[in-house]
């Protein structure tokens, strides 16, 4: 991998994480068009730092809600921001389970070509189309008394989100996309849902990153082959700077209801890579 490669890659990372079109879809699809054939120590390695970079963006955007969350949590506090961590924490459950049960399985599904990817951006592209339809046009229509009222996130909807994330680990399928939308579904306000799907994701990644490189010293990758300080360095800030953009853009989008473009890209791009 040379630096042009890794800025392209970190790019990418950096907007679709946020953005409701996949990132791990999207960097498998880069890969292919890159040509990259990166070895099991130098992938896993290379999207550690992508993944960071990617969460150090959130808690930059979001800083002023990040403090007082940790703030109140590790002061033991009783209080609106403890639940909110609480409920946090209970949505990476499901992620957690999956994570440490079906690791072999998941995997699987990466590395084998597009298909898999195509399917699962489809599939993002009717959570988010049925969100809008639900939401935005039946909210406008005389099936507006029987929908959910717009509320703050339950418990329970913290819950359902979070599985809505362990099942959104496919290649292809959002992360963002499939949290946002099952919240909308769920009746949560536009305008929390998109910062609860981005603070939920910090503690998988970060956990995620510290078994990535847990495994890079131990075993086979501890004397595998590196990438080089260089593309990690590019990587890191290309991802690291376009998520912050990405971040703030996703967070106005949602409230304003323009998720169904994505919808349309998806399926575009869904096609392209079942026809490829």
């Amino acid at each position: 991998m040379d630096w042009i490669d890794a800025l392209i890659m970190g790019i990418v990372q950096g907007l679709a994480e946020y953005l409701p079109i996949s990132s791990s879809g999207h960097l498998e699809i880069f890969r292919e068009i890159l040509g990259l054939k990166l070895d099991g120590a130098e992938a896993l390695e290379f999207d550690v730092v992508l993944h960071v970079a990617t969460v150090l963006s959130t808690i930059v955007v979001l800083w002023r809600e990040f403090v007082p969350l940790c703030t109140s949590f590790f002061g033991f506090k009783r209080d609106a921001n403890t639940s909110y961590v609480w409920k946090i924490l209970l949505s990476c459950i499901p992620v957690a389970v999956v994570g440490l049960c079906f690791k072999d399985v998941v995997e699987g599904f990466f590395g084998n070509g597009l298909t898999v990817v195509g399917i699962c951006l489809i599939v993002t592209a009717a959570l988010l189309t049925f969100a809008y339809l639900f939401r935005t046009r039946a909210s406008e229509s005389s099936l507006s008394p029987l929908l959910p009222k717009e509320h703050d996130i339950t418990w329970t909807d913290a819950f359902i989100i979070g599985c809505a994330q362990a099942v959104a680990v496919l290649p292809g399928l959002s992360r963002s996309g499939t949290t946002i939308a099952t919240g909308l579904i769920l009746g949560d306000r536009r305008d929390k849902v998109a910062q609860f799907s981005f603070f939920m994701v910090v503690i998988p990644i970060l956990g995620e990153a510290l078994l990535g490189i847990k495994d890079m010293l131990q075993g086979e990758s501890a004397t595998a082959g590196t990438i080089g300080w260089l593309p990690l360095l590019i990587g890191f800030v290309a991802s690291f700077v376009v998520g912050c953009v990405a971040c703030k853009w996703m967070l106005e989008l949602v409230k304003r209801g323009k998720l169904i473009w994505f919808a349309l890209y998806c399926v575009i791009m869904g096609v392209v890579c079942i026809v490829w």
